[in-house]
């Protein structure tokens, strides 16, 4: 099996890392001797507002105040995260990433230069398509700190505004494989049809 490469994408709440971590098993599975980086941008962002540095405290404000975090500063979570961790030979899942358009195409040239660009390498986009209604009401159940409602339905805005056109984009390109995924269902029946997409099965 040679190495693979994912984007989980979709509204806030629709379940992507679930489905990434079920898929991360379902890889060790079928492949026990490869291992699968795990790209969160959300997760390196909370761990990048922690320091002091004028620009990890710039950053905070932004969490804190809800605005959208600046595409350098993500480009720059997953593009650490790789350059440090990946060897060449594990799989790779993306999770929050990307989610402008612009964003898109830079890490186009990283599938170009790491060599997920071929027949057998052909990154997969999973689109996991839930209503904004369901998004909404996922979030306020979660209670997390930053799913306050209002906070919930600017974040849910975003979505129509930047990763809407995303999705557009790889709906459309022939460098992907995109998958799309009925999210409003149980977990397990929605990882059985990503597996199966991919051929896991």
């Amino acid at each position: 099996m040679t190495p693979k490469s994912f984007i989980f994408i979709g509204r806030s709440g629709c379940g992507k890392g679930t489905q990434a971590e079920l898929l991360i098993k379902r890889l060790k599975e079928v492949d026990p001797s490869r291992d699968t980086l795990y790209i969160q941008t959300g997760q390196e962002f909370r761990k990048f507002i922690q320091g002091q540095s004028f620009t990890e405290k710039q950053s905070a404000d932004y969490y804190k105040t809800d605005k959208l975090q600046p595409e350098f500063l993500a480009i720059k979570m997953w593009v650490d995260f790789l350059v440090d961790r990946y060897n060449g030979n594990e799989h790779i899942i993306f999770d929050g990433t990307p989610r402008k358009l612009h964003e898109a195409k830079v890490l186009d040239s990283v599938f170009d230069f790491f060599g997920f660009n071929t027949a057998a390498t052909k990154p997969y986009v999973i689109n996991i398509d839930i209503s904004a209604d369901e998004a909404l009401k996922r979030l306020l159940l979660r209670k997390r700190l930053d799913d306050a409602a209002d906070d919930v339905k600017k974040r849910l805005s975003w979505y129509e505004t930047d990763v809407a056109p995303t999705v557009e984009y790889y709906r459309n390109n022939p460098d992907f494989h995109f998958m799309e995924i009925n999210g409003e269902r149980a977990p397990e029946e929605i990882h059985a049809d990503i597996v199966k997409g991919i051929g896991l099965v």
